[in-house]
């Protein structure tokens, strides 16, 4: 209807939500294919589950990308995929500090999603959870980022444990849909979702360069050799005068310091601001966790924190990451 003579008024036609639903639509259709329904068992041949959840194929033969809990105490077990194919799939190793491990299909498995950055990631952009809980494909739900690097404790059947730098996002996830896809919207998954802190909170383990070396040495040795402090944080920015001070914008807040590790051996305490690591700046959680590989386990590791208005140096002892540290 023309009411200014200005031609039809088509304002009441465009419905804003659109473009979002059409954007979840295309990423649903473009990742579902290469995510799959787990379950896995403790020998095969057994028909006990121990577990079940998501995996994503990142690999032309057959590698899957899935939790380590979701994995945790399994030697074998299944996948399903939305196609309807089956295949049989073994584990190649898990890493219980980043909540990853790796699987591999036996037989033919969908072509492999593709990897993104979670380096790219800011506050507010849209992401799209896709998994594959009970064998209901195409498992979708909506969000957007609401934090980055951030570290969170967990406790399981074999310990507490702090899974480091995730993503969190208001796309609520259930247990079946740890392991899946967490996309941009473009369709690249730049996340695997975890939904180990209890169901309807978004969490996400990142795609970046710190998962792609633990995702290697998953594929190479089955497992990962992690130096552990035990300390749970979040970044957070600098009071400006320690800011200019300190030549760096953000540091990292100590919420919880595990009982009887390293970072409390070395006097780490809650509402500590981590400054320096290991003689490099810190602001975030993937900041610190790439300086505790390997080379870190046993070797004295020197820390900067601001407490109460001062600097105060420390020095900790990290030691290897177990099953049950």
């Amino acid at each position: 209807m023309d009411t200014n003579g200005m031609g039809p008024d088509r304002s009441a036609d465009h419905d804003p939500m659109d473009t979002y639903s059409q954007t979840v639509m295309r990423v649903a259709e473009i990742v579902t294919p290469h995510v799959a329904a787990v379950e896995v068992r403790n020998g095969h041949g057994s028909r006990a589950l121990v577990g079940s959840g998501s995996a994503v194929v990142f690999t032309h033969d057959g590698y899957m990308l899935t939790n380590a809990h979701v994995v945790a105490g399994a030697t074998a077990g299944s996948a399903a995929f939305a196609n309807g194919e089956v295949t049989e799939i073994e584990i190649i190793g898990a890493d219980l500090l980043s909540d990853l491990a790796v699987i591999r299909g036996l037989a033919t498995t969908p072509l492999p999603a593709e990897l993104g950055n979670a380096e790219s990631l800011r506050v507010g952009q849209l992401v799209i959870a896709v998994g594959n809980p009970l064998g209901l494909a195409g498992s979708v739900t909506a969000g957007v980022v609401s934090g980055l690097g951030r570290s969170i404790p967990t406790r399981t059947s074999r310990g507490r444990h702090v899974i480091e730098d995730v993503i969190q996002t208001d796309a609520a996830l259930n247990p079946g849909n740890s392991g899946g896809a967490l996309a941009d919207s473009r369709g690249r998954v730049v996340g695997i979702n975890t939904a180990v802190a209890g169901t309807g909170l978004g969490l996400a383990v990142p795609i970046n360069a710190t998962t792609r070396r633990i995702i290697s040495a998953l594929m190479s040795a089955g497992r990962v050799r992690r130096a552990y402090l035990g300390l749970v944080s979040t970044p957070v920015r600098l009071p400006a005068h320690m800011a200019l001070r300190s030549g760096q914008r953000d540091a990292l807040r100590v919420v919880e310091v595990i009982a009887g590790s390293p970072a409390e051996r070395a006097g780490i305490k809650p509402g500590d601001l981590v400054v320096d690591a290991g003689r490099r700046h810190v602001s975030s959680a993937e900041s610190l966790q790439k300086l505790l590989f390997a080379d870190a386990i046993g070797v004295p590791f020197p820390l900067t924190v601001l407490r109460s208005g001062a600097l105060v140096d420390v020095i900790a002892l990290p030691v290897e990451m177990s099953e049950t540290t």
